[in-house]
This record gives C-alpha cells, structure tokens and sequence, in this order.
C-alpha cells in the first residue's frame, strides 16, 4: 500500500482507537466525576451506561445506513457530533447534561465505526491489502481501550473534564484529515440493482485505496440508492434500546422488576414487527437472507458470547484490583497498559499465524487459548503475586482475544457483496455491543453478590472461561460442517 492509502487507514483506524479511549478513560474517572458533581449511585451508574444504551441501540442501523446514504457522508457527519457532544460532557454541571451527553455520543459511534470498517472492506482489495487493513484496525481497537485506562489516571489527576475534552482534540484531527482522504463515493445500489452495476465492471484495478483513481475504479456502484426502511429502521433502533434499558436494569436486582420486565417484552414484541416488516418491504433495511451466510452467523454468534465474557471479565477484574488488592486507578491502568502492549507484539505475529492456519482455524485457537488463560486466574488471592498473575494471564488472554477479533473481521466479511458491507459489519458490531452489555452487568452482578468479591471474582473467572471455551467448540463444530461448496478465505500471504 502506498503513502495515501496507509494516511486514509490511519485516520479510520484512528476512530475506532478514540471509541475504546472514551470509554476506558471514563471507567477511570467515574469516581472523581461522582464526588465532584455529587451524584448519586444511579445517576453515575447511568452517565456509564447512557453510551452503551446508544451504541446498542443504533448499531444496526448505522451500518445499513453508511451502505444506502453514503459511507463519507456517514462517517464524517457522526464524528463531527461525537466531537460536540464529547465537549459538551466537559462542560457538564449536572448528572443529566453527562447522561445526554453520552447518550448522544454512544448514537454517534454506532453510526461511525461500522462505516469506517465498510470502508475498509470496500476500499482495500480483499485478499492481503484488506487483511493488513483489517489487522491494523483490529490491533487499534485492542489497544486504545487498554491505553484509555492509562491516560484516564493521568488526566482524572488534573482533572476530570480532561477525560472529555482529550476526545475533542483527537476528533477534530481526524474530521480534518478525513475530509481531504475519505473519497466521495457514490451511493450504493439496492440488492436488486447490483446485477446491472455488476454488467458495468471490468477486472478490478491497482489504483490506491483513497486515490482518485480508486474513486473511480471498477467494482464500484455508480447508481444512487432510493428508497429508506423507515419503519424497519424505527422499529430496530427502538427494539435494541428497550433491550439494552432491560439488560442495563439487571444491576437493580429484583428493585422495580416490573419495569426490567416490562421493557424486555416490548422490545420482544418490537422485534417480531420488525421482522415482519422485513420481509414485507421492498428495500429493507436488513436483508433476512444475509442470515444464511454461515461466516456472518458464525461471527454474530461468537461476537456475542466471547466479547460479552472478555468486557465484563476484565470490569470484575478492574473491581478487584482496586477494591480487593487495594490498587489506585493509575496503577489499575498501568495494570491495563501491560495487557495493550502485549496486544500490539500480538499484532506482529497475527499474520503468520493467520497465513499458516487460515482464519476460522485461528479463531478457534484464540478462542481456546483465551479461555484457557483466563482459566488460570482461579489462582487469585488476596497477595501481591496476584498482581503479577492477573497481568500475565490477561495479556496472554488479550493477545488471544485480538487474534480472535481478527479472524472474525476475516470471516464476517468473506463473500459479502460491497453493496452488504455495511449490513455485515453492522450486524456483527450490534452483536459485539449486546454482548458487552449483557456481560457487564451480568458478570458484575455475580461478583457483587458473592459472600466477598474475590470468592465473585472465582465465580466470574470459571463462567467466563466456560463461555469462552463454548464458543470455540461452536464455531470448531461450524468448521466441521461446512457445506461442501464451502471456501476457507485465503490465507494472508504475509511473512
């Protein structure tokens, strides 16, 4: 890849960093946030998960629509407003100004990140270009929630509202360069009109990703999208908000139980109208048949079940640390900075790996070896060794969880027309967000009801490891049942 193809590459990647550092550098400054402010326990229970509610909610939507109104148009709309209202945060006097505030920019990052990985995926030719791509992307994700946690502690020392205006900064510098990179794309065609956009196309070119040759390479829709799933795209938003609010509510226990169950029924209820208006309309904003691409099924199902374990893991585990081993955030952070660095040496590696095995077969490795690492933390105690156990066997298992994250973005995305790019990595990003909120809550729950955390603490690490090791036997069986047409993707070439 050349100079304005690897600039165009930083620049996507550089939102999915600023997501994981905006959440990991508020985990961090919560407490601060919550004896500044004098907040409640709700309220700062809520400012955490106002942006989950808003990721979770909107993710779906978000990646269909980078596909029908335009992936530039998309990305740099959202980051523009993840920029206002991450600044509006620092200014916040109140819990409800936080709350909005949050709310906004989770929505924000639901509609951002899945056009920067369609981007990707339709920039960069599938094969070796768009698997650096992909691993680039993939290793930036890892490593900015684990470097989040270390800035959150230098910057909550000089103050709190730091944690909301560092986000500012970086956005701005990403909206800027992405202006001049991101090309102007035409709209991308409906199902039906991709066979005549595909009579259009030649073989494709060598031109550069972000060039204005690959602007105009083949492969590339040239007719505008008409047509938008109004009621499909209200019905799912509104289902994945009443979801995610009932799963959120989990942490009150059996307090006001009629209102958790409440909203879990509706938003049943909301997604059975949803997809009956699926398959009644003539552009929807899901194509259900998408559902029966196996890699795509694959990878909602495995997203769900290891990033749910791995986020909620490592939440009960920032809860030991400081609580049980009596650390300081900042040295909780250090703690998390380990586990970013050894994630990056994971990157380095990735490749070979993939290229030897293939990336279903590497999946299922990572997937094993990282529930086998989070295995051996039944070993915690309340000594100074647990320190030094928890940070080597959660790197391990970090860097296995980034080989897993890599092999999915491979999986998901083989064999999905560019015009489904957007769905594919909508529906596996919706899944990851269901996930982590399930997980959180859940996992944290278990924890903090325990006779004492560290016996909680024993009880998350044995589920979380079951969970782990369950999906790679799915996903080890799904290998084994592949129809016979069936083509592993092609390995990365890269040595």
């Amino acid at each position: 890849m050349g100079t304005r193809a690897w600039a165009l590459l930083l620049v996507l990647c550089g939102t999915i960093f600023l997501e994981g550092i905006d959440v990991a550098m508020l985990a961090v400054a919560i407490p601060s946030i919550r004896s500044d402010l004098d907040l409640p326990t709700d309220t700062a229970a809520w400012v955490m998960s106002a942006y989950v509610l808003g990721y979770a909610g909107f993710t779906l939507l978000g990646g269909r629509a980078a596909d029908l109104l335009g992936r530039r148009r998309m990305f740099l709309t959202w980051l523009t407003v993840f920029l206002a209202f991450s600044g509006l945060g620092g200014f916040a006097t109140e819990g409800w100004t936080l709350i909005v505030a949050r709310f906004v920019t989770g929505v924000s990052a639901a509609f951002m990140t899945p056009a920067a990985l369609s981007l990707i995926t339709t920039s960069y030719e599938e094969g070796e270009q768009r698997n650096k791509a992909l691993l680039v992307f993939a290793g930036t994700a890892a490593g900015g929630f684990s470097l989040g946690l270390v800035i959150g502690g230098l910057l909550t020392q000089l103050g709190w509202r730091w944690v909301f205006f560092a986000p500012v900064l970086l956005a701005g510098a990403l909206l800027v360069a992405a202006t001049r990179l991101i090309p102007h794309q035409p709209h991308q065609p409906r199902p039906a009109e991709s066979e005549n956009a595909e009579s259009e196309n030649a073989e494709p070119g060598s031109s550069e990703p972000g060039s204005a040759e690959a602007e105009k390479s083949p492969g590339r829709p040239r007719r505008r999208t008409e047509g938008f799933d109004i009621l499909g795209a209200a019905t799912a938003a509104a289902a994945m908000l009443l979801a995610a609010y009932a799963v959120i509510r989990l942490e009150h226990g059996l307090d006001g139980w009629r209102l958790t169950a409440g909203a879990a029924l509706a938003a049943t209820t909301l997604l059975v109208v949803f997809v009956a208006v699926e398959r009644r309309t003539p552009t929807p904003l899901v194509r259900l048949g998408i559902l029966r691409t196996g890699s795509v099924v694959r990878a909602d199902l495995g997203a769900l079940l290891f990033v749910g374990a791995f986020f909620g893991f490592q939440f009960v585990l920032t809860l030991y640390l400081q609580e049980t081993l009596r650390l300081s955030a900042f040295e909780t952070g250090l703690v998390f900075g380990v586990v970013g660095v050894m994630s990056a040496v994971a990157g380095t590696y990735a490749p070979k790996v993939i290229g030897r095995l293939g990336a279903r077969r590497t999946l299922v490795a990572s997937l094993a070896g990282q529930g086998a690492f989070i295995a051996s933390l039944l070993a915690l105690g309340t000594g100074g060794w647990s320190v030094w156990l928890a940070t080597v066997a959660v790197s391990l298992a970090c860097m296995c969880h980034l080989g897993a994250i890599i092999s999915y973005g491979l999986t998901v995305t083989s064999g999905v027309p560019d015009h489904e790019q957007g769905l594919a990595t909508g529906l596996v990003t919706s899944t990851q967000q269901v996930g982590l909120t399930l997980g959180i809550p859940l996992l944290g729950i278990l924890a903090t009801t325990a006779p004492n955390l560290l016996s909680g603490v024993h009880t998350v690490v044995a589920l979380d490891a079951a969970i782990v090791l369950g999906a790679a036997v799915l996903v080890a069986i799904g290998l084994g049942r592949r129809p016979s047409g069936a083509v592993e993707p092609e390995p990365l070439g890269l040595r």
